[in-house]
């Protein structure tokens, strides 16, 4: 039950918040409409990985490109580790394809099948990320959502994500980013939708005009690989499998790639020289600064090239994953202790003043989880994805449907402010907060809703003696509410705002 209540808070307090940041943002298309004529142009996934392509093809055809041929035997191999590591924790429980099953998996099948495509669900952009990727003007996110193209009487759209992500412009392309951030800007005043729409946004001065495949960077995938059905207790759980590829512009193939900050846990627990060294690194003060800011992009070395992130993770640190385990708890030997973090941020401090969002060893922890692909999935997804995108082969869309999560509505004052300043030639803000408590740069525009103390909104509970974690001073709730335990786990300071 209180599973099922977390869900419904997700889903109707958020509503009011979308509505208002998709209006007031443009930095997204969500239009089911305009995406189905865009896709039908020149934005199939087909379309920009084979440019001879002139219309979508299904995914046989699709994964018979030898460019991609890396993903399926990247996607096979983390499968076959999936059943093989539940068959070892759980020998007794049943994994399988359809019902009769303890576990139900993901039909690997359908991923290269005839009656499969996948379709554009959403394009997104995120300048927010030039930081990254300076000279290219940060990213532009198109969103396919794997479908099936007869479905009969089966839900046609199937529990994955494709992200083909590309460089925002090509180099040495003569758009600044400036001009490219004010194409953006615009969109949110244009008031055309479905092919008007579309026209307008791949028109000579429109914000994908110049969007073509030499600007592909790479892909990023994400699978709803097993699901364990709610029992009579009223546990369930779901995994999802998320890789990285990046793509090789000579060898036009793609290959399997270290995902960005997604810190490898256990070979730093395996591995006690590589924890040290990635101990030293992350507490050094520019470092750390960095940590704390969201900006920091950890080495290769401390990386992984696979995350698997379980929901609903709830919010005791126990249930949070994969970096949680990183911090010595007094039972369990870490890469970090209390003393070590102590000490890194008076340094830090001294040499720069206190840090925004990491003041104490709690909020270090968090932020260890929060930089991960994994970790981000973890918090306020709608099952598990950030962006599930609209249906645009559907003939009517779906009333009030939410195309995206609270975390992804929540960024996007964020965003929209560092697309500003890029527009107007200063200095943009990168820093970002928790991912699932909005920097309150934004606290305006999100007062009073589930993503900043409204009803089901996360916050923080104060401890038996009234106090309450420096890292987590603003988390709190509107008049009316109290922060409450949230799952199993009582003891947890962090919780969600209820009526008292």
């Amino acid at each position: 039950m209180r599973c099922r209540f977390f869900l419904l808070a997700l889903l109707l307090c958020v509503a009011p918040a979308c509505a208002r940041a998709e209006a007031g943002g443009g930095l997204a298309v969500t239009d089911a409409k305009t995406l189905h004529a865009l896709e039908a142009s020149r934005f199939g996934l087909a379309q920009l990985l084979a440019p001879a392509t002139v219309a979508p093809i299904t995914n046989d055809a699709l994964f018979a490109l030898p460019g991609l041929a890396p993903i399926r035997i990247a996607l096979d191999e983390a499968f076959a580790r999936y059943l093989a590591d539940h068959r070892t924790r759980s020998p007794k429980e049943s994994i399988g394809i359809g019902a009769g099953h303890d576990v139900l998996l993901f039909d690997k099948a359908m991923l290269t099948s005839s009656d499969t495509r996948f379709v554009l669900a959403g394009i997104v952009n995120r300048i927010d990320r030039a930081y990254v990727a300076p000279d290219a003007c940060g990213e532009i996110r198109l969103i396919y959502r794997l479908t099936r193209t007869s479905a009969g009487d089966r839900p046609p759209r199937l529990p994955m994500t494709l992200n083909l992500v590309l460089h925002a412009k090509t180099p040495g392309e003569q758009i600044t980013c400036a001009d490219l951030a004010a194409r953006w800007l615009a969109v949110s005043a244009f008031t055309e939708t479905g092919t008007a729409l579309a026209g307008r946004l791949i028109a000579n001065d429109g914000p994908l005009a110049s969007v073509n495949a030499t600007q592909i960077d790479r892909i990023e995938t994400n699978i709803q690989i097993g699901h364990r059905p709610k029992s009579e207790a009223g546990d369930f759980r779901t995994d999802y499998l998320q890789k990285v590829f990046h793509f090789d512009a000579v060898l036009k193939r793609f290959h399997e790639a270290s995902m960005e900050n997604q810190i490898d846990r256990d070979r730093l627990l395996a591995d006690p020289a590589l924890g040290r060294a990635f101990r030293d690194w992350l507490l050094a003060p520019d470092n750390l600064r960095a940590f704390d800011r969201g900006t920091l992009l950890i080495p290769e070395r401390f990386l992984a090239t696979t995350s698997l992130a379980a929901t609903p993770a709830g919010f005791a640190p126990s249930a949070l994953q994969p970096a949680f385990g990183l911090m010595t708890d007094g039972k369990k030997q870490g890469v970090f202790t209390e003393r070590d973090v102590v000490t890194a941020l008076e340094r830090a401090a001294a040499q720069g003043g206190a840090l925004e969002n990491i003041r104490t060893p709690a909020g270090f922890a968090r932020r260890l989880n929060d930089v991960t692909c994994g970790g981000c999935h973890q918090i306020r997804g709608i099952g598990g994805f950030h962006f599930t995108g609209t249906d645009s082969l559907a003939v009517e869309t779906v009333q009030g449907a939410v195309p995206a999560s609270p975390h992804f509505v929540g960024d996007q004052i964020r965003r929209r402010a560092i697309v500003i300043s890029m527009r107007d030639g200063k200095a943009p803000d990168f820093s970002r907060g928790f991912t699932d408590r909005p920097q309150t740069r934004g606290s305006a525009e999100l007062a009073g809703t589930s993503l900043l103390d409204g009803w089901g909104a996360t916050c923080y509970r104060r401890d038996g003696a009234g106090k309450i974690d420096a890292s987590f001073g603003s988390w709190r709730c509107a008049e009316g509410l109290s922060c409450q335990p949230v799952g199993d786990d009582a003891r947890s300071r962090i919780g969600m705002c209820f009526v008292k």
